[in-house]
């Protein structure tokens, strides 16, 4: 991997210690973002999300994917064994797989025909040997010490994770286990433990703002019961009930967990709170039907977010991945990914899909965060670089909490980012 240089320049300089104050310019230098795609997204050690595999079942499945800008595939091979490919021709660098998903036996660039293996090994190509005239000589043809194998498609490195599939640029990168440590992978095990997933659909928006905005926003328990109505209102997510919030010790990726109470009127989380509703009530309460499953053993809610591509979701019966895929400083895509269990009664199944929509980004929760994700965005433009945001809530250090009254999972990932940035 070659080394990237730190930044230089004073516009490029963090001042003070500690991360909870972010300047501005995090969220909109095109320099900043350039660099954090390099050192998050396609090198350092960084793992990546790209699918489930209940995604791509059969041999030859397959379905287009991102890791940060880049397009990749990710296909079943004939033995079972998943690959993961960049999709750009190693011949002119064309993006060639244009379809979502499909089957196929092999993957064919339509600009001049270079054919690869499920594998991305380069199959062959039209008139490497020349074109031989009537007369014995031969027009043209690649030189002789043109070698297939050094012209594939480029591998990613992959793992799997009890369903869940990444990839890698870097090939030295650390086992999964390291990668999400001890203190997270526990959390993820609790809804992968083995069982085969169903795929139940796939939601996507683009959102416009940065891409660390919606990491901040799974990472900050602050919000849900100040913002969202449903939450305060129902008792989905507000500041009176059990909770933890983890975090790796890079402090990096990180998991909220709460347990729901019965939601309503409480003077020390409602009172002021504009969002809290004391007359709502449902038209159809199947929106809340709520079902305990055995393994959830306590929390209702739990959102992990594993940096810097992936958010997996459970509130309640809802469970979703959720793909940040960056499109420039100020804008990505955002997959959301839904899935249940395969034992899971057709009842079951009704109401994880009506749970989805409801936290999905056209319900009554994540719609707002895309909208104040966008605003932040604005905001950080009219000010311009010499802003910064204020993460000083339960105060300025890191580390694991007991309550949802902290900022600590922001200025977790801020220290890690800052590190790894040189900034």
């Amino acid at each position: 991997m070659n080394a990237i240089p730190p930044f230089e320049g004073p516009e490029h300089r963090w001042t003070g210690e500690g991360s909870s104050r972010i300047p501005f310019w995090a969220y909109t230098d095109p320099a900043i973002y350039r660099r954090e795609l390099e050192r998050f997204f396609y090198g350092n050690g960084h793992w990546c999300y790209v699918a489930l595999e209940v995604e791509i079942p059969d041999p030859g499945d397959f379905k287009l994917s991102w890791v940060g800008e880049r397009s990749v595939i990710v296909v079943r091979d004939r033995d079972g064994s998943i690959n993961v490919v960049e999709n750009r021709c190693a011949h002119r660098g064309v993006r060639f797989c244009r379809k979502p998903k499909g089957n196929a036996r092999s993957f064919v660039c339509p600009y001049h025909q270079w054919t690869y293996k499920l594998n991305g090994d380069l199959a062959g190509l039209p008139f490497r040997h020349g074109v031989k005239k009537e007369d014995g000589s031969v027009q043209g043809g690649m030189p002789a010490d043109f070698d297939l194998k050094q012209h594939g498609l480029a591998r990613l490195k992959v793992e799997t994770w009890n369903g869940l599939v990444f990839a890698t640029f870097d090939h030295t990168a650390p086992p999964l286990s390291e990668y999400f440590g001890a203190d997270v992978v526990p959390w993820l095990n609790r809804i992968f433990d083995g069982r085969r997933l169903t795929l139940l659909g796939v939601n996507r928006q683009r959102i416009p703002g940065n891409w660390k905005l919606m990491m901040e926003n799974i990472k900050d328990p602050y919000h849900p019961g100040l913002l969202h109505t449903w939450f305060v209102t129902f008792g989905l997510w507000r500041a009176d009930q059990q909770s933890r919030m983890v975090m790796d010790s890079h402090g990096r990726h990180a998991v909220m967990i709460s347990q729901r109470n019965q939601g309503g009127e409480a003077k020390a989380v409602t009172e002021g709170v504009t969002s809290f509703r004391k007359d709502m009530t449902l038209n159809d309460a199947r929106l809340l039907d709520v079902v305990v499953e055995p393994w959830w053993q306590g929390p209702t809610v739990t959102m992990i977010t594993l940096f810097p591509s992936v958010i997996i979701q459970q509130q309640v019966n809802s469970l979703s991945t959720r793909h940040i895929v960056p499109s420039g400083p100020d804008s990505f895509d955002f997959i959301w990914t839904h899935f249940g269990f395969e034992d899971d009664t057709e009842e079951m199944t009704r109401r994880r899909l009506r749970q989805a929509n409801l936290f999905g980004p056209a319900g009554f929760v994540s719609a707002d965060d895309g909208e104040v994700i966008e605003f932040s965005q604005d905001g950080f433009r009219q000010k311009g670089p010499d802003g910064e945001t204020v993460c000083e809530l339960d105060g300025r250090g890191v580390g694991p909490a007991d309550h949802m009254v902290t900022e600590t999972l922001i200025r977790g990932m801020y220290g890690y980012w800052r590190k790894v940035m040189e900034i």
